[in-house]
């Protein structure tokens, strides 16, 4: 285990491979429905199936990605030949997604959209898995790792804005949200930073903390394991409330905003602060959590998250009384993302206290599916919602601003709601058979 500390273009380096996986995926996130459904023409309740669907396929393919980074032995290392040759696929089939052939019967289009969509989710799982097993690797300082968390954060934040904000005036170069040229231009330039970011990360960021278990291990007995780590079924049942509540958020906010607020322009600003907050909670999240714990600081973040919602449905007629109250609410939960990539690492210092070995692929698989789970919840349930109200973007109702708008604020609301309950299991101390690295798991320091 090296003591070496990290430099910051490696912790640069590793925070900017988040964007370079998540750029395409928030664009996804936030204007694939829209696209689907608005532009293409597909049907509402279609395309809820092909996310949902699609989604929970990620169940066998994560975990496999998980073994295999724990398999992997090469002279890159274990994680980072995965960023190599996942970089190029991953920016070629994310522009692929957002040019459904308008000429082709809407079966066709049906299908194109679940395969080229199902594909960017298989290489996402490819990238993703590893990007998160490296972290552990990286450092098993708890300062560093804060700050590594830290970076991830302000990555994830920079791809967040770069795609929603950023979308709307490239949208607007191509006539509006309504012409498929605007989508594929913003697919074709986000494609390239993000694999500018992917490289990035393969060339500067090394592992250094690995153990010298064997590479062929059995699976089932270890997937037990995994499963008896109470870190981790935390950590997986927190990222997968959050990640309904994400992608919830990230794919009823232009509808919000557009048939709710009667106000576009609103995207713009709604849209990145979803994560976008997560810029400045990147420089504070490492102070507070350090302060006051995980389990501690998610409670009061989550908790005061919630009381601004149940605040913005009476001050709707002030836009911007409830832009500032819903950026505050937003970087009240940035805080804890932060805290949910220490989580994650954390539990692999968890798992290796209490039975030996670490598996960081087959830990990091785990919680990635439960956000792939968690954004395929989330998502699709926004577009049943649609569809159950006979949503018509040419003749809104009534009945339909009203789901939309209920959806918004009660689903919310709830899904903080229970993430607090999630965290506080949290444990509080090592288990019994730990000799090492000092976790993070506590109440308040």
């Amino acid at each position: 285990m090296s003591g070496t500390r990290l430099q910051f273009s490696e912790k640069l380096s590793y925070g900017f491979g988040d964007m370079g996986y998540s750029l395409p995926y928030n664009m996804a996130s936030g204007f694939l429905l829209l696209y689907y459904v608005n532009v293409v023409g597909l049907p509402a309740a279609a395309v809820g199936t092909i996310f949902l669907v699609a989604r929970l396929m990620d169940a066998v393919i994560d975990m496999g990605v998980g073994i295999a980074v724990d398999r992997t032995r090469s002279r890159w290392g274990r994680t980072r030949p995965y960023f190599l040759f996942t970089a190029l696929p991953y920016a070629l089939l994310f522009v692929a997604t957002f040019a459904v052939p308008a000429g082709w019967s809407q079966t066709a289009q049906l299908a194109y959209a679940f395969i080229t969509f199902k594909l960017l989710g298989i290489v996402m799982s490819f990238g993703s898995i590893p990007y998160s097993a490296l972290l552990p690797m990286m450092s098993s300082d708890r300062s560093d790792r804060l700050k590594l968390g830290g970076m991830r954060s302000i990555g994830t934040s920079v791809g967040v804005v770069l795609g929603t904000a950023a979308v709307q005036p490239i949208l607007a170069a191509y006539g509006g949200e309504k012409q498929p040229g605007g989508y594929l231009a913003a697919a074709a330039i986000f494609s390239v930073l993000s694999m500018i970011c992917i490289l990035a990360l393969f060339r500067n960021c090394q592992e250094r903390v690995v153990d010298d278990a064997s590479a062929r291990f059995p699976i089932l007995p270890e997937i037990g394991k995994m499963l008896r780590n109470r870190a981790w079924l935390v950590s997986f049942l927190f990222c997968l409330v959050y990640f309904v509540r994400f992608g919830g958020m990230m794919a009823i906010t232009a509808y919000f905003a557009i048939d709710v607020m009667q106000a576009p322009w609103m995207i713009g600003v709604m849209l990145p602060a979803v994560a976008g907050m997560l810029l400045l909670s990147a420089f504070v999240a490492p102070t507070i959590l350090a302060r006051t714990g995980i389990r501690n600081g998610c409670v009061a973040m989550l908790g005061i998250a919630a009381l601004l919602f149940a605040i913005l449905p009476l001050v709707e007629g002030q836009p911007t009384v409830f832009l500032a109250i819903y950026v505050t609410a937003c970087l009240a939960t940035s805080v804890t993302t932060t805290a949910a990539f220490a989580m994650i690492a954390e539990t692999v210092d968890y798992h290796e206290a209490q039975f030996g070995v670490r598996r960081e692929g087959l830990l990091s698989a785990g919680v990635s599916l439960a956000t792939k789970v968690g954004m395929a919840l989330g998502t699709a349930g926004i577009a049943f919602i649609l569809a159950g109200v006979d949503y018509d973007p040419a003749a809104v109702t009534d009945g339909a601003r009203a789901a939309i708008r209920w959806s918004y604020y009660g689903g919310i609301i709830t899904l903080l709601l229970v993430q607090i309950g999630i965290v506080l299991a949290w444990p509080g101390a090592q288990p019994r058979k730990a000799q090492g690295a000092q976790l993070a798991l506590d109440g308040a320091a």
